[in-house]
């Protein structure tokens, strides 16, 4: 006997012809789900692809797709005659009987037995338990740090270059991108960076990367052997010793001052060190410059032990008052000096672009690494923030965020004078997006940071940045990010919060 079935017999299909989603789509998701719940059990036989078309009311080849793509899936099976049936061979666990059923039952056994945690490798463990922040970093929160005003960022400027840029890409340049970068945008930021802070480079030697981030991680595991000794500023960015982590390099941390890294610390730890890793222009977190005295001995240190040092430009381009620092890439006469900067502090962080310049000796050994690692770079970003910078716009945006950084900065130590004097103390830098809140010396300042967050203000704890004790503890205050109103009532709000502590 036949289990040959008449769909409208079984209750019938609803096929929309008002739906975007197409006929023969909407045949194979009923299908599908036929067969998966067990309406349709294995070897039953299907309709006549014409028998079915002529009850449906629909052509014969909506009903032809919606079956190979089936068979193609595995749900189905022809054989001779043009006879078509369920597989015989279809999986027991694919099939549900009563769907809520067996979701009430998979629940209740992720409720009795829960997922053992992954096996990691050495090195996956050592990552995890590397402190990450605790306080909430996304949108323009008070006080945020390392934050631009994204609110700012001149969208309809953006959008024409978008724009402009796609129609300007060639059809090879959709291939694979080179794995240095786009070169009209290498070219433009080699003259831009020339200008404004004094690099000393070719637009061969500009490399384009996937933003700070991603170039560490690509150079140490270029330059980098297990165990070598890397001095990281004390306190630093913490993507930097993620980043050496990732590589096994043995972290010598060498503590700051109002001169930036001292020089002295770090060799009597480490002379014969193979890198240093430093943010000289605007030190971050503690916001100091690097002393010309102190420039020249790091620079004569790596020539002489053949060791590099990675300069972080990351913010150098917000200085309110006096003449920009030069980058000490410039007077790097030994090619021993990484330069990095990023597109994540002037335009947007989400854009997710940023740039290297290296030695000329480095250039094709990083060309062979980035092409097996990710290839490359996005295209379409590219040649946006190319035109961005050619069509001047780049230079009117940061000019218009000095003046309003600057004045967001005056708000906040005006605020912070007024309602968080003998608890907190704020004093301004020419430079950067945020500042150091010092707390009175014996304080927690994790602790402090713990209690703020729990009353809506995010302000990390200095120590967090730290890989040994500090002298002072600290709380990290971005402003920049923050309209003028908003830190009036978030530092009133500080205020309040900080007062059940004292």
């Amino acid at each position: 006997m036949s289990n040959r079935n008449s769909f409208l017999r079984m209750g019938g299909i609803q096929l929309n012809r008002e739906q975007d989603l197409p006929l023969y789509r909407q045949l194979y998701e009923y299908l599908r789900e036929q067969i998966l719940t067990g309406k349709l059990s294995p070897n039953t036989q299907l309709p006549a692809t014409r028998t079915l078309a002529k009850e449906l009311d629909i052509s014969r080849n909506t009903v032809l797709n919606a079956y190979k793509q089936l068979i193609d899936e595995g749900y189905l099976e022809s054989y001779g005659g043009g006879y078509t049936r369920v597989t015989h061979t279809l999986p027991e666990q694919v099939l549900t009987i009563d769907g809520a059923k067996t979701a009430a039952a998979q629940a209740n056994l992720s409720e009795n037995r829960p997922e053992k945690p992954p096996k990691l490798s050495k090195m996956g463990e050592t990552i995890v338990e590397l402190p990450y922040p605790y306080w909430d970093r996304s949108g323009s929160r008070p006080f945020s740090s390392s934050q631009p005003s994204v609110e700012s960022f001149p969208s309809g400027v953006w959008e024409k270059c978008l724009l402009t840029s796609w129609r300007s890409i060639q059809s090879e340049e959709l291939s694979y991108p080179n794995a240095l970068g786009y070169r009209p945008l290498r070219k433009s930021l080699a003259s831009y960076l020339q200008s404004t802070r004094g690099v000393n480079c070719t637009a061969d030697q500009v490399v384009i990367t996937n933003g700070t981030q991603h170039a560490l991680s690509t150079i140490f595991t270029l330059l980098l052997n297990k165990g070598d000794e890397v001095w990281v500023e004390n306190p630093s960015y913490n993507g930097v010793k993620i980043a050496l982590t990732q590589v096994e390099a043995n972290i010598i941390p060498v503590n700051i001052d109002d001169q930036g890294l001292i020089f002295e610390e770090g060799f009597q730890q480490s002379p014969n060190g193979r890198m240093a890793c430093i943010s000289p222009s605007h030190q971050y977190p503690l916001g100091a410059t690097m002393s010309l005295t102190r420039r020249l001995e790091l620079l004569d240190w790596a020539e002489r032990n053949e060791a590099w040092i990675i300069e972080d430009d990351y913010d150098s381009e917000y200085r309110y008052s006096g003449y920009p620092i030069e980058a000490l890439q410039g007077l790097d006469k030994a090619g021993r000096v990484i330069y990095m900067g990023t597109f994540s502090k002037v335009l947007f962080p989400a854009l997710r672009l940023g740039y290297m310049i290296l030695p000329k000796s480095l250039v094709e050994p990083y060309r062979a690494a980035r092409a097996f690692s990710d290839r490359g770079t996005r295209i379409l970003e590219q040649v946006t923030v190319y035109h961005f910078i050619e069509e001047g716009h780049l230079g009117r945006h940061i000019r218009k965020m000095r003046t309003l950084y600057a004045e967001r900065q005056e708000v906040l130590i005006e605020m912070a004078h007024k309602f968080l004097g003998g608890m907190l103390e704020l004093e301004p830098n020419n430079v950067g997006l945020h500042l150091v809140g010092w707390l009175p010396a014996g304080m927690d300042d994790d602790s402090v940071s713990k209690h703020l967050l729990a009353d809506g203000i995010y302000a990390p704890p200095l120590s967090y940045f730290s890989l040994t004790p500090l002298p002072r503890p600290g709380l990290i205050m971005g402003y920049a990010a923050i309209p003028a109103n908003d830190i009036v009532s978030a530092v009133k709000q500080m205020s309040w919060s900080l007062r059940k502590l004292f």
